[in-house]
């Protein structure tokens, strides 16, 4: 090769970033356009925002596609414009069809935060965190038109810590998986490296997250609903209902003990609540309309909530 290769890079959330980052800090690299999904509405405003990638891209005076679908012929012909040699995608947020995928030379690239085969899919951290994983890390592979099915091409593995949320192990693997990135192009480029197929044992495979799956159920055991905390966070989030309105659980520990399911009792200044198996001690809330706050300083307030019922 000479010259920079003419890069586009695919993504959407923070986890995609320090890719997008390290690619254009590196000259080998000519990274010409970037496709991130549409602004979408979000906060209590619901005022549409950028993706976390499209700033930065815009920062660095690229050009930005945003498709609501890349399969429609008008969006295929605005990157194929582009000519990209080699497409990176981390996070993206939509399935590459066979046309994109078989557009640069160089194949399109995937940053994927899990040891694939294990947990293919939408959400990989939370869902490493939700099964108890006490190991991830982050994968480069050759994308094929399955579901993160492609051969790879570089892995590394990283710890899974026992106070790790989603946002937490997220920024490391995206930081892991940018540096792994650039560490392996060079010899895929050259031809150093010869993807090889995933294991056909140990798939496992995570569902996109939804609002719903964030709600409490207390019947379940408080591992079970420690490691929800941790795997939701930032999103969904973990809630149940008080007295008609949300609370949501933004951080809590388990212990040993008895008492009914949703149940609250008083834990020395805070407060836990009964499990199928277990309490679950709470350590961080936040009320309906209200504030993040310690579990402590919200039983000051409401001292009612001892001896509650959640639902």
């Amino acid at each position: 090769m000479t010259g920079p290769v003419r890069t586009v890079f695919m993504g959407t959330p923070d986890f995609a970033v320090p890719s997008l980052q390290a690619l254009l800090a590196d000259p080998a690299y000519q990274v010409v356009g970037v496709v991130t999904q549409p602004d979408r509405a979000a906060g209590r405003g619901r005022e549409r925002r950028a993706s976390p990638v499209k700033h930065v891209a815009l920062a660095a005076g690229l050009p930005v596609l945003q498709p609501e679908r890349l399969r429609e012929p008008a969006a295929f012909a605005e990157l194929a414009a582009l000519a990209p040699e080699l497409i990176v995608v981390a996070a993206y947020g939509q399935i590459l069809r066979p046309e994109v995928l078989n557009l640069p030379r160089f194949g399109c690239i995937n940053v994927h935060a899990s040891l694939l085969p294990r947990w293919r899919g939408a959400a990989p951290i939370a869902a490493a965190i939700l099964a108890g994983d006490t190991v991830t890390g982050v994968t480069i592979m050759l994308m094929d038109p399955g579901m993160d099915t492609g051969p790879i091409l570089a892995q590394q593995a990283e710890p899974i810590l026992p106070d790790d949320t989603a946002a937490t192990l997220g920024a490391r693997l995206a930081r892991l998986g940018a540096d792994l990135l650039i560490r392996t192009l060079p010899d895929y480029l050259a031809g150093r490296i010869q993807p090889r197929p995933q294991p056909v044992e140990g798939v496992t495979v995570c569902r996109p997250l939804t609002k719903e799956q964030g709600r409490m159920d207390w019947n379940l055991p408080a591992t079970t609903l420690a490691r929800m905390v941790r795997a939701y966070d930032p999103w969904p989030g973990t809630y149940t209902t008080w007295e008609g309105q949300i609370l949501k659980i933004l951080a809590a520990t388990t212990a040993p003990g008895e008492a009914l399911p949703g149940h609250v009792l008083a834990w020395g200044e805070g407060a836990a609540v009964g499990t199928g198996e277990g309490l679950l001690v709470l350590q961080a809330v936040q009320p309906a309309g209200g504030r993040r706050m310690p579990i402590a300083a919200f039983r000051r307030g409401r001292p009612d909530f001892i001896g509650a019922v959640l639902g």
